[in-house]
């Protein structure tokens, strides 16, 4: 005996659903959200509907990204302060100049004077309270533009560092260069940042090649949805 899956009804959208889906590879945030927009009206026959998510992912990151629907489009800030854990790989011996690899390598370094003794006092030295200048290849603005638009035209721009809480830093190099972490941090932390900040700790240079984001305050991966797995609990599905 088979037992029948709750499906969402119009109404459960309308007064507010949170919903937290594992975002695919190379999608945008924006992405994710218009999909799930036009499946919930598409499947509800609702014209308009408030849908928002809390807390951006690059295209490069999978992972949890929570979308608020309906009246829960409120919680939006509240969802968005709350801490996040992370997974994934910096590579060390190279930059690029977006931190990761939507940009290529710029430039190489040595890296066989870096010991796991070395590894694990970098992780270390970033954990607690610190200060951290934010990628210029990011979403955030300064005089009404995206930092990300002054980066890619080639011109310069002061990014101010922000205080920032990194609560777990742990770092392991079974396939040494590339080095595993995972990272419980604050609210506006950026992983990018912190590959590159962890190559300079180590006398070289290092980017993010990998990203997962684990957890967002409560919701975590293992509960997450993909859109085919959500597409099964709407109306019409």
């Amino acid at each position: 005996m088979t037992t029948e899956i709750e499906k969402f009804t119009p109404e459960d959208f309308k007064n507010g659903q949170i919903l937290v889906f594992d975002k695919p590879l190379e999608w945008t945030s924006f992405q994710l959200v218009n999909k799930v927009r036009w499946l919930i009206r598409k499947s509800c026959g609702i014209k308009k509907i408030k849908v928002g998510h809390a807390g951006t992912l690059d295209p490069l990151a999978t992972g949890v990204l929570v979308i608020c629907t309906g009246k829960f489009t409120k919680r939006i800030p509240e969802l968005q302060g709350t801490e996040k854990e992370y997974t994934g790989t910096f590579t060390l011996g190279a930059t690029t100049p977006s931190f990761d690899m939507e940009t290529e390598v710029d430039k190489t370094f040595e890296t066989s004077h870096i010991s796991k003794e070395n590894l694990e006092e970098a992780a270390q030295k970033f954990t607690g309270e610190i200060e951290q200048v934010p990628p210029v290849f990011s979403a955030l603005k300064k005089d009404g533009k995206r930092l990300y638009e002054y980066a890619r035209k080639g011109e310069e721009v002061k990014v101010e560092s922000r205080p920032v809480t990194i609560k777990e830093f742990e770092v392991n190099a079974p396939r040494f260069p590339e080095v595993d972490f995972r990272i419980v941090c604050s609210k506006g932390t950026y992983i990018r940042s912190m590959a590159n900040d962890f190559g300079l700790a180590l006398n070289s240079g290092a980017y993010l090649s990998a990203l997962k984001r684990t957890r967002v305050g409560e919701f975590t991966i293992e509960n997450a949805l993909d859109l085919e797995s959500f597409e099964k609990l709407l109306p019409s599905a």
